[in-house]
C-alpha cells in the first residue's frame, strides 16, 4: 500500500515538473510580474507599534482593565523628569520656568491625554490644610505666580501640604515630574497614535531644555518604541553584514556567481513580497517584530542553497540545465514543500497566545514561508532551466572515486556501537539543558527595558526617577468594586478593606510604593486634628470618616464619584517576571480570603498589570504551544514518510535543541516572552528543514538503490549534507555579528539565532542516523524488492535521478556536455 501510494505522489510531482517547465515562459512572466507589483506596494509598509497590541485581551485581568480605562489611567504613561543640577533646590526662578514650559510642551504632544497631565504648574494638581475657619486649600502654584522670595516660599509650604513629594517632587528636592498619558487614538485627528511622532516630540523636549543645569529624563512606552525605531538604522545594517557575508560565502562554496546570485535573489524574494503584501491586507511591521523578515530570509537561504546544490550535481552529471531543473525540483518538491509547511505551522501555533501582536506576528511569518513555496519551489526551477554554469565552477568535480572522508566517517554513526556514543552525549547534553532550562523565566528580566542595553539612554533615565521618586514607570492597579452603597469610601467595611490591602501590599519584596484612597484618608484626618498622629486612623462611624473624606475627591484619580470603583496604585521596583508573578500572588493571596461585604477586589490594572497578564498567557500557552508545533511537525513526517520510525528521528533532535535553547535562555538572561517566541518557533522550523532533507533522501537510497543504512546515510550527506553544513555556518556567522548591535534584543537573537542555526544542523547528522539504527528503518530485503519492481514514472524514464547516473558514469562530462559559456 505505501509502496502505490508514494508511487502516485512521485508520478504526480513528476506531472507537476513537466507542466512547470512546459509552461516556463509565462510561468516566469507571472512571477516577474507579481514581484514588480509587491516591490511597488513595499514601498508602503510601515512601522505599526501600538500599546493595545500588547494586551491578552481574553485574560481576565485585562478584562478588569479594559472596562476601567476610560476611569483610570496609567498603563501607557510617559514620564519627563527635570531635574535641577545647580545649587540648591528646585524652589528658583530659573527650574520652575523651565518645569512651566516642558509642562506646556507635553500637554500639546499629539495624543496626549490632556484632562490627565499632572505637574506642579496644572490645576488638577492641589494642596489642603487645616484652618481656624476649616478646610481650604488651592492649586499648588497659583495662576500668577511670581518668582520672588515671597513666591517661592508659598510654592515650597504648598508642595508640602499636597502631599507630592516623592510623587511629582523627588526625595531630594532636586527633580520635578510631568506626567502624562497617551490615548491609542489620537483625539485631535482621530487616527490611530504615531508612537515615532510622540517619542520625537519628547526628544525634542530634551535637545530644547536641558542645559548646564537642567538634566531631562524620559520614560515611558512611547520613548521605548522611539529608542526601538532609531535603532532601526543598526538593525538594517546588521541585516546588510549579514547579508554581504552570507554572499561571499556561498560564492566560495559554489565557486559560481550565478548561483550565488540566484540563492541570495530568491531568498529575498519571500520577504519582498511578504512587505509588498502587508500593506494590501492592512498590517505594518510592529518594530519588536522587525527580525522576522530576516528568519524568512534565513529560510530562503536554506532552502535555496538545497534547489541550486541539486541542480549542479545534476548538471555535473551530464544533464543540460533544462533536465536538470525538472529533476531538482521533482527531488526536492516533497521534503521541501513539507518543510516549509512544518515551518508555516511552527509559526501559525504560537497564535494559540491571545495577544495582537503574537497574532500579527504568527500571520506575517506563516505568508512568509507560504510564499516561500512558490519563489522557491516554482520560479526558482524556472530560472535554473535557462542557467548555464561558469567553467570556475567546475574546477573541482562532483564525482570522485573515493568516498567523501569526513562524511564516510560521520555515517559511521549508522551503525550499533558508534550510535551508542552518540546516544550518551545526547543523554549529556538533554540533562544539562533540562537542569539549566528550569531556570527560565517568563518575562523581562533586569532592570530597565530588556530591549535596550543597560546603559542606554532610556535605561538610564530609567535608574535615576526610580532613585529620585517615591514611583516610577512600574504601576500595577488593583479595582475594588462595591455595591448597593451611596458613599463607599464612608463605609468602614470597605475602607477597612482597602486599609488591610494597603498595609499588606507595603511589606511585599518589590513593592516601592502603595498609594490607596485609604491611605490618603487617614493623612486627612490627622490634618484635621492639628496633625496629631493617633489620629492617622480610620474611624468607624461615617460623621468621624467624613474628617477624611476629601480624600475621596475623584479630581485625585483614585475612586469615581460615590467611591463606585476605587483604585489602588502599587509602584514596583521593576516590571521582572519574578517579581511581577510575586507581587501578584500576594495580592491574589488577600483578595481570596477578604470576605469584606458589598466588596470586590479585581486584578489587574496599569502597565505592571498588562505585563503580568502577558506573561501568564506565555506561560500558559507555552506547553500547548509546543505540543501543537510538535504534533503538527510529528503529522507531517507521518504523512511524507508512512513511518513513525521517521518521525522519532526528525522530531527527537528536535526535542533536544528545543530544550537547549530554552537553557541558553536562562544562561543568557533572557526572558521567555512575546519578543523571543519566534526563536523558537524557527529553532523547530530549521531543524525540520535539516532533518527532512536528509531523512529523505536516506530514504530514498535504501528504497530506490538497494543502499544498506550507512551507505544510504552517507549519500544522503554528500548530496544533501554539505549544503545544509554550509548554510548552518554561513547565516550562523551573518547572525553572530548582531551581537554588537545597538539594541539588545537584536543582539540576544543574534546569539540565540547563530546557536540554533548550528546545533540543529549538529542534531540532524548526529543523532538522526544514530536513531534509524536502533530503531530498524533501514528497508527489509522484502521491501526493497518490492519498491524496485514498482513502475517508474515516465519522468523517470525521461530525467534521471542524479544519484543513479552518477553510480552509471565514473568519468567528468565534457565542458561541451554541459553548456558552459
Amino acid at each position: 500500500m505505501t509502496n502505490i501510494s508514494t508511487t502516485r505522489i512521485e508520478a504526480l510531482v513528476a506531472f507537476f515538473a513537466r507542466v512547470l517547465i512546459a509552461y516556463r515562459k509565462p510561468l516566469g512572466l507571472l512571477f516577474l510580474s507579481l514581484t514588480l507589483g509587491f516591490g511597488i506596494s513595499a514601498l508602503n509598509t510601515r512601522l505599526d507599534p501600538g500599546f493595545n497590541k500588547l494586551i491578552p485581551l481574553k485574560h481576565e485581568y485585562m478584562a478588569a482593565f479594559l472596562e476601567h480605562s476610560a476611569t483610570f489611567s496609567g498603563a501607557n504613561r510617559v514620564m519627563v523628569s527635570v531635574h535641577w543640577k545647580g545649587d540648591g533646590d528646585i524652589y528658583n526662578g530659573e527650574f520652575l520656568q523651565i518645569l512651566r514650559k516642558v509642562t506646556d510642551e507635553v500637554f500639546f504632544i499629539p495624543g496626549v491625554n490632556r484632562g490627565g497631565v499632572r505637574s506642579l504648574f496644572t490645576p488638577n494638581v492641589r494642596y489642603i490644610e487645616v484652618t481656624e475657619v476649616g478646610f481650604t486649600g488651592d492649586v499648588v502654584i497659583p495662576s500668577r505666580f511670581e518668582a520672588d522670595a515671597t513666591g517661592l516660599a508659598q510654592v515650597r509650604s504648598n508642595v508640602a501640604k499636597s502631599g507630592e513629594l516623592g510623587r511629582l517632587v523627588s526625595n531630594d528636592l532636586k527633580s520635578a515630574l510631568v506626567q502624562a498619558d497617551l490615548l491609542e487614538i489620537n483625539p485631535q485627528t482621530g487616527e490611530k497614535l504615531d508612537y515615532a511622532e510622540v517619542a520625537r516630540r519628547l526628544e525634542k523636549i530634551r535637545g530644547e531644555f536641558a542645559s548646564g543645569d537642567i538634566e531631562i529624563n524620559i520614560v515611558g512606552f512611547a520613548k521605548v518604541m522611539g529608542d526601538v525605531m532609531d535603532g532601526l538604522f543598526t538593525v538594517v545594517t546588521f541585516f546588510a553584514i549579514a547579508f554581504v557575508i552570507t554572499t561571499a560565502l556561498l560564492w566560495m562554496y559554489s565557486r559560481s556567481l550565478k548561483l550565488t546570485l540566484l540563492a541570495i535573489t530568491v531568498a529575498l524574494l519571500p520577504v519582498i513580497w511578504l512587505l509588498g503584501l502587508l500593506p494590501l491586507i492592512g498590517y505594518g511591521i510592529d518594530p519588536m517584530s522587525v527580525l522576522v523578515p530576516f528568519l524568512i530570509f534565513s529560510i530562503g537561504v536554506s532552502h535555496a542553497v538545497q534547489m541550486t546544490n541539486a541542480w549542479k550535481q545534476d548538471v555535473l552529471s551530464g544533464m543540460t540545465a533544462l533536465e536538470a531543473a525538472e529533476s531538482a525540483f521533482r527531488k526536492l518538491a516533497i521534503p521541501g514543500t513539507m518543510a516549509l509547511l512544518a515551518n508555516a505551522l511552527g509559526f501559525l501555533v504560537i497564535m494559540i497566545i491571545d495577544i495582537p501582536i503574537v497574532h500579527e506576528l504568527g500571520v506575517t511569518a506563516c505568508l512568509g514561508v507560504a510564499l516561500m513555496i512558490m519563489t522557491n519551489k516554482m520560479f526558482m526551477p524556472i530560472i535554473l532551466s535557462h542557467l548555464r554554469l561558469e567553467r570556475l565552477a567546475l574546477h573541482q568535480p562532483i564525482e570522485t572515486h573515493h568516498k567523501h572522508g569526513l562524511w564516510w566517517a560521520v555515517s559511521a554513526l549508522a551503525r550499533p556501537r558508534p550510535a551508542l556514543a552518540s546516544f550518551a552525549v545526547m543523554l549529556v547534553l538533554l540533562a544539562v539543558g533540562t537542569w539549566y532550562s528550569r531556570q527560565l523565566q517568563t518575562g523581562d528580566v533586569g532592570t530597565g527595558v530588556p530591549e535596550l542595553h543597560s546603559e542606554s539612554r532610556y535605561n538610564q533615565d530609567n535608574a535615576k526617577i526610580i532613585s529620585s521618586y517615591s514611583i516610577g514607570m512600574d504601576v500595577l492597579s488593583v479595582f475594588v468594586e462595591t455595591q448597593n452603597l451611596q458613599e463607599a469610601c464612608l463605609n468602614w467595611d470597605v475602607m477597612n478593606a482597602v486599609e488591610r490591602f494597603d498595609l499588606r501590599m507595603r511589606g511585599v519584596a518589590g513593592v516601592q510604593s502603595v498609594t490607596t484612597v485609604a491611605g490618603r484618608a487617614k493623612l486627612y484626618a490627622a490634618g484635621n486634628n492639628e496633625a496629631n498622629p493617633r489620629w492617622a486612623a480610620l474611624q468607624r462611624s461615617e460623621a468621624a470618616l467624613r474628617t477624611g473624606g476629601r480624600a475621596a475627591n475623584p479630581e485625585l484619580g483614585l475612586n469615581t464619584d460615590g467611591c463606585k470603583t476605587i483604585q489602588l496604585v502599587i509602584y514596583l521596583n521593576d516590571h521582572q517576571g519574578a517579581t511581577l508573578k510575586h507581587v501578584v500572588d500576594e495580592a491574589r493571596k488577600f483578595i481570596e480570603v477578604e470576605k469584606a461585604p458589598n466588596v470586590r477586589f479585581r486584578l489587574a490594572g496599569g502597565n505592571a498589570g498588562v505585563a503580568a497578564a502577558t506573561n501568564e498567557a506565555v506561560e500558559r500557552a507555552e506547553v500547548q504551544m509546543l505540543a501543537s508545533i510538535f504534533g503538527a511537525i510529528a503529522l507531517l513526517c507521518w504523512l511524507t514518510f508512512r513511518s513513525w520510525r521517521a518521525v522519532l528521528c526528525v522530531i527527537v533532535p528536535l526535542l533536544l535543541v528545543c530544550i537547549l535553547c530554552n537553557a541558553l535562555m536562562a544562561l543568557l538572561g533572557i526572558g521567555l516572552k512575546v519578543a523571543t517566541l519566534p526563536v523558537i518557533a524557527l529553532g523547530v522550523g530549521v531543524g525540520v528543514d535539516y532533518g527532512i532533507y536528509i531523512y529523505e533522501r536516506m530514504q530514498h537510497e535504501m528504497a530506490h538503490n538497494a543502499a544498506p543504512l550507512r551507505e544510504a546515510f552517507y549519500e544522503a550527506m554528500r548530496q544533501r549534507g554539505t549544503a545544509a553544513v554550509f548554510t548552518a555556518v554561513t547565516m550562523s556567522i551573518g547572525v553572530g555579528t548582531w551581537a554588537f548591535s545597538a539594541l539588545k534584543f537584536q543582539a540576544d537573537m543574534g546569539i540565540l539565532l547563530a546557536f540554533m542555526f548550528l546545533v540543529n544542523v549538529l542534531g540532524a547528522i548526529f543523532l538522526l542516523p544514530a536513531l534509524a539504527c536502533w530503531l530498524g528503518v533501514e528497508v527489509q530485503p522484502r521491501e526493497r524488492d518490492e519498491k524496485e519492481s514498482a513502475p517508474l514514472p515516465v519522468a523517470h524514464a525521461t530525467t534521471r535521478d542524479a544519484a543513479t547516473s552518477q553510480n552509471n558514469t565514473s568519468l567528468r562530462p565534457k565542458p561541451s556536455a554541459l553548456g558552459i559559456r
